[in-house]
Formats: C-alpha cells, sequence, structure tokens
C-alpha cells in the first residue's frame, strides 16, 4: 500500500538518544542520594515520557517531593546535554530523502518534551518533518492518539492514508488507539520479541528495509 505520510516516533525509532538519557537519570539519581541504573535498565524504563523514566527508576515508595526533584535534577542535566552521544540510527536520514522525494509526507510524534523533540528534529533533521509534536500539558501524551490526530490534522490526512513508524509496545497500541498501519522498527529500545508480544504484524530490521516498505516496493 501508498500511503499519503509516515509519522514516527522519536527515540529509538529515528534516533539512539539511550546515552544521553542514561547520563542524565544517572547525574539525576546520584545528585540526590539514589542508587544509579544500569544501562539495561534505563533502556527498559523509557518510552512512556521523561516523568515515567524517572518514576520507574526510582525506589518504589520514593516520596513525591523528592521524584519531583530527581525529575527538576534530570530535566536541568539532560537539557544541557541532549546532544552529546545522540545520533540518528544507520541510514534513517537516506530513507527519510527517499520518502520526502517521492512526496510521502512526514511527522513526528514523541512523548519527549515538546520544546525538547522540537530541538533535536531541528538539529538533526533541518528541513525533514512537515509536523511534529512532542508531549505538552494540553494534550495527552501515547499511547492515547492524541498527538497522532494532531498531525493528522496539521497534514491534511486520514487514519487510513497514515503509517506510524515506531519502536515499542507503546508505539503499537498509540497507531491501533489512532487507527493507522503500523510498521515497527527492531533496532529500537525493545526488539523483536517484545514487539510480537505486543501484537505488532510488520516488522523490519534496517532503515534500508523500512524505505522500501513505506515506498511500497
Amino acid at each position: 500500500m501508498t500511503y499519503k505520510a509516515a509519522i514516527f516516533d522519536l527515540d529509538g525509532t529515528l534516533l539512539n538518544t539511550i546515552e544521553d538519557l542514561h547520563t542524565s537519570i544517572n547525574y539525576a539519581l546520584h545528585t540526590n542520594g539514589f542508587p544509579e541504573q544500569t544501562l539495561e535498565q534505563t533502556t527498559s524504563n523509557v518510552g512512556n515520557g521523561v516523568r515515567q523514566l524517572v518514576h520507574r527508576s526510582l525506589p518504589m515508595g520514593t516520596p513525591t517531593d523528592q521524584e519531583e526533584q530527581v525529575f527538576s535534577t534530570f530535566s536541568a542535566h539532560y537539557g544541557r546535554n541532549y546532544c552529546e552521544k545522540t545520533v540518528p540510527y544507520p541510514r534513517v536520514m537516506e530513507m527519510l530523502h527517499a520518502i520526502s522525494a517521492a512526496g510521502m509526507l512526514r511527522a513526528v510524534v514523541s512523548n519527549k518534551p515538546d520544546a525538547a523533540v522540537q530541538k533535536l528534529v531541528a538539529i538533526y533533521f533541518p528541513g525533514l518533518f512537515n509536523a511534529v509534536v512532542g508531549e505538552r500539558e494540553d494534550i495527552r501524551r501515547k499511547p492515547a492518539p492524541d498527538t497522532v490526530d494532531a498531525v493528522m490534522e496539521a497534514l491534511g490526512v486520514t487514519p487510513d492514508e497514515c503509517v506510524y513508524v515506531g519502536d515499542s509496545e507503546v508505539d503499537v497500541d498509540t497507531a491501533r488507539n489512532a487507527k493507522t498501519d503500523c510498521i515497527c522498527v527492531s533496532w529500537g529500545y525493545r526488539g523483536k520479541a517484545a514487539l510480537k508480544d505486543a501484537g505488532a504484524k510488520v516488522i523490519v530490521d534496517d532503515a534500508d528495509q523500512l524505505a522500501d516498505v513505506l515506498l511500497g516496493e
């Protein structure tokens, strides 16, 4: 099927952001006297926004005021260091240029705070996206369909004209809730087994394969 628009998750799909997230969460935990996390723990904790990342990284029963302090420390540190080790996944740029050349509209939706999403997309993918939406107070985060609905409205397309691309069970649920087709990528933060368990029907292993599927080749 040929789609009019492709809507992408950001972290774990287009950008490998995990090392910068890991550095910042451990800085926040250490600064506030909590035990640090392994990279594997951080990887398993991402996907539902940075507040959930902080919450999942803290010991169960941590008082709310202490959690807020850790969140504040994390946000400040990540805001200064979000581009230290973050990179696009291999061949993602080529994939985006290919679907752009074919006339396909492109959007990003993320559970990362909107300001950070806008900055990251501007830095790593200048001019490559028609709409970008991150987490905001006025819109529910994924897996609610609101961010996807917002970009579909901005692009002037309907769910049956779109495909959603992501790397996690949150993304599978988001596509289902938004009533769009879904393509999952195996190179992100969950892997094939978790994606299959979440109900993923189409899983690709590299960005060239993703481009072929998006373009119906």
